[in-house]
């Protein structure tokens, strides 16, 4: 017997080239369809082709950060689910800036137990 019901697919983000892939194995390994990239631009890019059903995203990046990549994502796919994560400071003013143009996000603090992000995707 097949499974017909599709994975649920995730985007994960990080600059930390290790932290996104090791989440995308951990994600997939716990039957969802993930893949890794590693910056804003990419996030993006790649969002518009692949659709995903999540986003799980570091804050803080080189490029463009999570958060503005997440409201240009939400712009082309405004029912994917965003969670954020970030283990700088910086982040809160991020957010608040965020907010004022009316966008919430749901953070994280990193570092996040893999099992804490399954428990909080499959609220």
């Amino acid at each position: 017997m097949t499974d017909t019901k599709a994975k649920p697919r995730v985007l994960v983000v990080d600059d930390e080239h290790v932290i996104a892939d090791t989440l995308a194995i951990i994600l997939n390994q716990a039957g969802f369809d993930a893949s890794a990239v590693y910056t804003g631009n990419e996030a993006v890019d790649l969002a518009r082709t692949a659709k995903p059903d999540l986003i799980i995203s570091d804050v803080i990046m080189p490029d463009m950060n999570g958060i503005e990549a997440s409201i240009h994502i939400r712009g082309f796919l405004p029912a994917c689910k965003i969670l954020l994560f970030s283990g700088q400071a910086a982040t809160a003013d991020l957010l608040e800036n965020a907010r004022a143009r009316g966008h919430e996000f749901e953070i994280l603090a990193k570092p996040v137990h893999p099992q804490d992000l399954l428990a909080k995707l499959r609220e």
